[in-house]
């Protein structure tokens, strides 16, 4: 998942500024990019007076070295280091064709140096820019301070923001979902639509588990890739009194799965458990869905995509594993502490000790024998942003929820995969869940990325979301 991001960069000039000042800044951005390992696509002083944007030919010029470079530009960053010329900066993103997060930056003037040779006027010239970009129907984000100096520490806070903007963004839009079995026939919870996705970019590809079922059938103990798969899954957890049958079985399961992603060109999937794979198989996928989450490759259980993707989400923004949770108990009388539980699936990065087991819930229905393959532990203690899209089709849209919390280290005896979480004003978002009729699965990351997928979700995607605990930001 992790790549070099590259940046268009637009330089604003006015002619009666001083030039100098877009030589400048366009050297100290080009700095700040580089330092943070951005590649960085820019006209150059030879095709640009200062390397900058004023003209309509300019204008043409820069759109057209975008274009050139579409398939790598992740995101946009106009710089303004003096007032700028908000219409060529407007036209060099129209005529790029791009449609990526836009961040707009202005330098901020010295008050000790005011003179009209060195005077910047960018404080008021990021007004007009903005004003134009809307409406020329351009998305664009700002700045946390409406002036910040390219190589402050606050713009390199600005800087990571965005990065994260635009891999959640740019991740979404080509996500191809891997929806592997039939949704349980118990979890009408998990509904949604796979045309308010596709009208987003995001793909579902479908395959029945009979087709998993057939394809392990085919497979012999000895092949090379089941073996591997086996020896990563005993790399994996510890696997003490699981018999080697079910080992085998899931490294099977691993491998067909792998395959059929990797033939459909699937990054993330959704997968259905209960009670079929246990019944048919005699298996639980936890561990093999465990390790794909833990490779940035989330998984979500009882085929609900929505949650994968919401994994997604956080995974992209974050660049680290994401796990799918129930909001499952309260935490004695703490009206801001509640237990988060899954039997369970969470990619061993959420774990502070893991050990593979069977599924307790569902043992007594099917047989202890057939639920072996869970990853059972205590989820550790961190800062964490959690996460829910759903699809709404009463009114045709996309809508979530997201926000910030942590996972404590307050004791807990349980089985699965659980935690105890503390969300600040918990009452409030658990009537917001209710109220609003959202999934009882939430997305969790030992993050804090709620403002770049908020950003990413309403300003680039168009939904609908709410973020508990804002006002605090």
């Amino acid at each position: 998942m992790k790549k070099q991001l590259t940046f268009g960069l637009i330089v604003g000039n006015r002619g009666f500024f001083p030039g100098h000042l877009a030589s400048e800044g366009r050297e100290e951005m080009l700095g700040v990019l580089a330092k943070a390992g951005i590649k960085a696509i820019a006209l150059t002083p030879e095709e640009a007076s200062h390397g900058a944007v004023e003209s309509h030919d300019e204008a043409k010029r820069c759109g057209d070295l975008f274009r050139a470079h579409r398939d790598e530009i992740d995101g946009i960053i106009v710089t303004l280091p003096n007032f700028g010329d908000e219409r060529a900066i407007a036209d060099s993103i129209r005529y790029s064709t791009l449609d990526v997060p836009v961040l707009v930056q202005a330098t901020p003037d010295r008050r000790d140096d005011m003179k009209i040779t060195d005077r910047r006027d960018s404080f008021c010239g990021k007004m007009s820019a903005c004003n134009n970009l809307m409406q020329y129907g351009i998305k664009y984000s700002i700045t946390k301070n409406h002036t910040v100096q390219p190589s402050s520490s606050d713009f390199v806070g600005d800087l990571d923001w965005f990065t994260k903007v635009c891999r959640t963004t740019n991740g979404l839009k080509k996500l191809r979902i891997g929806a592997i079995g039939a949704r349980p026939q118990n979890f009408n919870t998990v509904r949604y639509s796979e045309k308010l996705l596709e009208r987003y970019g995001i793909q579902v590809v479908t395959l029945d588990l009979s087709d998993i079922f057939g394809a392990i059938g085919r497979m012999k103990d000895d092949e090379p890739e089941v073996k591997a798969k086996l020896d990563a899954i005993k790399a994996y957890v510890p696997t003490q009194g699981i018999v080697e049958a079910a080992l085998v079985k899931m490294a099977k399961l691993g491998v067909a799965i792998e395959r059929f992603m990797k033939e459909w060109d699937c990054t993330v999937s959704a997968v259905q458990c209960w009670t079929s794979l246990e019944e048919n198989f005699g298996v639980v996928p936890c561990t093999v869905m465990s390790m794909m989450s833990e490779s940035l490759l989330p998984a979500a259980c009882e085929t609900d995509v929505m949650g994968t993707v919401s994994m997604q989400a956080l995974a992209l923004a974050s660049q680290t594993p994401s796990a799918l949770l129930d909001w499952n108990n309260n935490y004695g009388d703490d009206e801001n502490k509640c237990v988060c539980f899954h039997c369970s699936n969470l990619p061993k990065h959420f774990f502070a000790d893991v050990v593979m087991d069977f599924q307790a819930i569902i043992a007594g229905t099917v047989g202890k024998e057939n639920t072996f393959g869970t990853c059972v532990g205590r989820v550790k203690a961190g800062a964490m942003s959690y996460v829910r899209f759903s699809t709404d089709d009463y009114k045709g849209k996309i809508r979530g929820y997201i926000g910030e919390g942590e996972f404590t280290n307050d004791p807990l005896e349980t089985f699965g995969g659980a935690g105890v979480a503390k969300i600040p004003q918990l009452q409030k978002l658990l009537h917001e869940i209710c109220e609003q009729g959202f999934e009882h699965h939430v997305a969790a990351n030992f993050s804090t990325v709620a403002a770049p997928v908020y950003e990413a979700a309403t300003r680039y995607l168009g939904w609908e979301m709410h973020w508990h605990g804002r006002d605090r930001q």
